[in-house]
């Protein structure tokens, strides 16, 4: 009797999403061409004296007496006589700052001190379309804004964040550039520091993610099975284990989690010392939202019991692409803020065009000049990301017992 292989045809499912994913791999390879060409790369812009000013925590008089007495580096001199910093140059200042006026280092470099623990904050939500990326982009940017050293892992196979940070997971990563790499079962397993790459944003450096990843998920059943791990090095400690080999370089890792609740997720909570869960205001997201909230503490709770660490400094769900004029959406906002009180974060991302129309190009807001889009969009859309990042970081300061 014939047996038959299942050999794919040409009109058959596979085949034609297998096509259909070629044309689109290269259609996007061609855009990120027209955008930023094979010889050059993605370049962050650079700050007026009054944005380097109230960035630093100086005035901008200050600054110009500053650059007319040679101290710190020199600003860049437009034909009108604008002087405009890089956020390397501003971080330089910052140190000048710090040394300078010693009583007051930590205002103008906020790094951590010694006792203060690394922060890793991890962005989830089962459903997509939640805004998790863009809520882990923006904060990560904030943060090395505002002077900090940050640690962006992108833990989401589809790799979203790493193409924002100027990464095509498909064309720029080798076998292992993931934070799979670091955190395999096999002896191909390399250390985190030689997957870090440093990104165009000063401060912020990037793990990249890709379909890799996929990689871990698949290969946990097998290994838990074959016993292949000790308890030190289980499933939901492999995150953090990596991330500890590094952690004396920098004071926030800011995790954006696949959106779903597999292997990588929980080994992101457990590494996490903080959660941020982002909710879209639809009824039918947060009816989603519930079921991820039970299937979550239903896991975690085994995890908890095999011996992971679940003790979070703080939980905050981050209400995204807020309408506030919107009648259901301002009851569902209501209705959370009843349920979880101040673990709602007070500020709310705004639905916002400006960040939409950034995103197609690869940009934030943080990235680019005021004048791109319409001034009154723009400045509405950073108070309300600001405003989100600032309370953010006021619970980082608030757990490493800062002011």
């Amino acid at each position: 009797m014939l047996q038959t292989q299942n050999v794919p045809t040409a009109g058959s499912s596979d085949a034609r999403i297998s096509h259909h994913a070629r044309q689109l791999s290269m259609q996007l390879q061609m855009l990120r061409e027209r955008l930023f060409p094979p010889s050059s790369q993605k370049a962050l812009k650079t700050f007026t004296s009054g944005e380097a000013a109230q960035l630093i925590g100086v005035s901008d008089g200050y600054l110009r007496q500053l650059s007319i007495d040679g101290k710190g580096p020199m600003p860049e001199m437009s034909s009108t006589g604008r002087r405009s910093y890089t956020l390397e140059q501003i971080n330089v200042l910052r140190h000048h700052m710090a040394t300078v006026k010693p009583r007051d280092a930590l205002s103008y470099l906020p790094w951590r001190r010694r006792g203060e623990k690394l922060q890793t904050i991890a962005v989830a939500n089962f459903k997509g379309g939640s805004a998790k990326t863009t809520t882990t982009i923006y904060l990560a940017q904030y943060l090395a804004l505002q002077g900090y050293r940050v640690l962006a892992v992108d833990l989401d196979p589809q790799a979203s964040l790493s193409s924002m940070l100027g990464v095509q997971p498909e064309f720029d990563l080798k076998d292992g550039d993931t934070l799979y790499g670091a955190i395999r079962y096999d002896d191909k397993r390399r250390p985190l520091s030689s997957i870090i790459r440093k990104t165009y944003f000063a401060g912020l450096d990037l793990v990249p993610g890709n379909l890799e990843l996929m990689e871990f998920e698949h290969e946990t059943p097998t290994a838990l099975i074959e016993r292949k791990t000790s308890h030190g090095d289980i499933f939901f400690k492999r995150v953090g284990v990596a991330l500890a080999e590094v952690e004396s370089e920098y004071d926030i890792v800011v995790i954006d989690c696949p959106p779903q609740l597999g292997y990588l997720t929980l080994g992101a909570v457990c590494a996490a010392t903080s959660l941020l869960i982002t909710i879209h205001p639809q009824m039918v997201d947060v009816a989603s939202m519930s079921q991820f909230l039970l299937m979550t503490s239903d896991l975690l709770s085994v995890v908890r019991k095999a011996g992971g660490d679940l003790n979070h400094d703080f939980i905050r769900y981050v209400i995204t692409r807020n309408e506030p004029h919107d009648g259901p959406q301002a009851q569902i906002v209501a209705l959370l803020r009843s349920l979880f009180g101040d673990e709602v974060l007070a500020a709310t991302v705004l639905k916002s065009t400006a960040i939409a129309d950034a995103g197609l190009t690869k940009q934030t807001l943080y990235e680019i000049e005021r004048g791109q889009v319409r001034r009154s969009t723009f400045d509405r859309a950073i108070e309300s990301l600001d405003a989100v990042n600032g309370e953010i970081l006021g619970g980082i300061r608030q757990v490493w017992g800062r002011p």
